[in-house]
């Protein structure tokens, strides 16, 4: 859509990247799920914007010397939707970064706190004591009280930026090739950018052992089906097409040729509580009874996920 479009960057704490490291899976969908949340409720707030809004997440996991650094790139469109009209955001501004980063501190350690005491979180070499629900207490007792690092970038000037952006970002893995400036049996030399040096020292030289830089390279690789790309709000996979059909038709522009159109949104299905698309009732059965409906088997497909 011909609308500005703003880039935010939400990072985990290392205290919560390490974490991570050993349970890939569960935190990386909270940080899916807790950013798009923090958006999607300030967003909705009268004091700030009081509308809906659409959102694209990318997740990346790596720093550039391919050290563990998950954060979720995320891009909105400066409209939104308070059901009726369609609702700008002031000019440069999208909402307040102090205020998304408080909560997004909030929301996650709830249900992180959540998935520890369902269960859902392993722990093994030196984490192993955080098994304990006392140890895991104090470890994210000091987050409470840091700050946690939301960073918006300057607007995209258009939707052909975005697309640029996306075609560049979604599949890059955590090192390329261009980077790489030599390799031995026992070496690997390559280049990275310090971002805490000034403008003009950025650009380093680092040199790892073989196991070592193997060892930061398979850390990036995702859980088996997880997706690194995900919609929420107005982009939400069961109502997007009827959303931007309707977006176009309030601002009065046309469809691009090759455009699918938008079909119509049964209201009668359940939203999903996740992403905000419509659901699919595949079968409803008693509670304690056995569904009949079983998912069938995938096909068996050899991959290297490097993402």
């Amino acid at each position: 859509m011909p609308v500005p479009y703003y880039h935010l960057v939400f990072t985990l704490p290392a205290a919560i990247a390490n974490i991570a490291y050993q349970n890939k899976a569960v935190v990386y969908d909270l940080l899916f799920k807790v950013s798009a949340q923090t958006m999607l409720t300030i967003a909705a707030d009268p004091k700030h914007l009081g509308a809906r809004i659409g959102i694209t997440s990318v997740l990346h996991t790596w720093g550039s010397a391919m050290t563990h650094h998950p954060h979720a790139h995320i891009i909105v469109p400066g409209i939104s939707s308070d059901g009726e009209r369609w609702v700008a955001c002031r000019r440069g501004f999208f909402l307040p970064v102090r205020v998304l980063s408080r909560m997004f501190r909030r929301l996650f350690l709830e249900k992180l706190i959540a998935a520890h005491q369902a269960g859902r979180l392993s722990f093994f070499g030196d984490r192993a004591p955080l098994a304990a629900c006392k140890a895991f207490a104090a470890y994210l007792r000091p987050l409470r009280k840091i700050e946690w690092v939301v960073y918006s970038k300057r607007p995209f000037g258009g939707p052909e930026a975005v697309l640029s952006y996306l075609s560049r970002y979604t599949h890059r893995v955590a090192i390329s090739n261009s980077r790489l400036i030599s390799l031995d049996d026992a070496d690997v030399t390559f280049k990275w950018k310090d971002y805490r040096a000034e403008q003009r020292e950025r650009q380093k030289i680092m040199t790892l052992a073989v196991d070592e830089f193997i060892r930061r390279f398979l850390s990036h690789v995702l859980p088996k089906g997880f997706h690194r790309i995900r919609h929420y709000g107005l982009f939400a996979k069961g109502s997007c097409a009827d959303n931007i059909a309707r977006a176009r038709e309030l601002l009065a522009v046309a469809k691009p040729d090759g455009q699918p159109a938008a079909s119509a949104v049964d209201h009668s299905k359940p939203t999903c509580p996740c992403c905000g698309g419509r659901m699919i009732v595949i079968e409803v059965f008693a509670r304690g009874a056995t569904p009949r409906h079983r998912p069938t088997a995938p096909t068996t497909v050899i991959r290297i996920d490097t993402s």
